[in-house]
């Protein structure tokens, strides 16, 4: 994800028009909304940052099923929630359920996870070193500057034993909290997206599954990462979001079922991701209280 700082969310819906570029089966009018409506235009999908292959799969196998999807592009992170909000998008897929929670407290919205999509492993990536036994005593690691994703990425440094924080870390973890004199490793937080071009510059990164293949890394090559098989892992479930009186939109479960289970498009995905990411069918019921937890613990961290 290409995070800016959340100043920039407020700025993010007036900027769509420029921002977004899009992918789509039609041009007509845009679906109605309301709970267990049906859409009868183009369903308008965030993705963030666009360009991958399989969503022109997607895309057609919806066609398939009647339903015209535009998948608009996006450059960041913070731009595709205010525009669901706002009624310029219809759905998002590009977040986990942490990255959700931080926009709906920071936000006061109430966007819902309308269903889940894959767990993509966080991996470390170094161009100086091939095992993270040899990143050297006082290296340098890069991190996410997201509050969602640079907690994740310290909870990674911590398991592969680049650093130690306190109480073991959790999911609002920060650079804070890393104990200096039990760890072999700082770290500097950048833009998630400029991460794989600054490796040459620090010992190594840890980069969001986005901008792996875009950066000219390959998951081979990761020097270890979290397990999607590992609990402590779940609130990073990628998802669709959509505004809560949608949430039982038939049209919008559709996809959603289109995405999970369709053998065209998981081929497609599978083809562009490789091991990178693993499929995740997880309840509305599941995924509500995935989203309220985060969410709590994220307001117990803002006083």
């Amino acid at each position: 994800m290409s995070v800016k700082k959340r100043s920039l969310i407020a700025a993010s819906v007036a900027a769509l028009a420029i921002a977004a570029t899009a992918l789509t089966g039609c041009a007509s009018d845009s679906s109605p909304k309301g709970e267990g409506a049906e859409a009868d235009g183009p369903v308008r999908i965030g993705v963030v940052p666009g360009g991958q292959p399989y969503w022109e799969t997607f895309v057609d196998e919806a066609k398939k099923e009647g339903i015209e999807v535009e998948i608009v592009d996006f450059s960041e992170y913070p731009q595709p929630n205010p525009a669901v909000s706002a009624g310029d998008l219809d759905l998002n897929q590009f977040q986990h359920i942490i990255y959700l929670a931080t926009h709906n407290v920071d936000a006061d919205d109430d966007l819902v996870a309308l269903g889940s999509t894959v767990v993509y492993p966080l991996n470390l990536f170094s161009n100086k070193y091939t095992d993270v036994k040899d990143i050297p005593e006082g290296g340098t690691i890069a991190i996410p500057n997201d509050e969602s994703n640079r907690a994740r990425a310290l909870l990674v440094l911590q398991k592969l034993g680049l650093l130690e924080l306190k109480d073991g870390g959790s999911a609002t973890s920060t650079p804070d909290d890393i104990i200096a004199d039990k760890s072999r490793v700082k770290v500097t937080e950048l833009a998630a997206d400029i991460i794989p071009a600054s490796l040459p510059d620090v010992d190594g990164g840890v980069v969001n599954n986005d901008f792996v293949a875009l950066g000219g890394l390959d998951f081979k090559d990761s020097l270890g990462s979290d397990s999607a098989d590992d609990a402590a892992v779940e609130p990073y479930t990628n998802i669709f979001a959509a505004r809560a009186e949608d949430k039982n939109n038939k049209t919008y479960l559709k996809l959603v079922d289109i995405y999970q289970n369709n053998e065209t498009f998981q081929s497609a995905l599978k083809d562009y991701v490789g091991e990178g990411a693993v499929s995740v069918k997880l309840s509305q019921d599941d995924l509500a209280k995935l989203l309220a937890d985060a969410e709590d613990n994220y307001r117990a961290t803002k006083g």
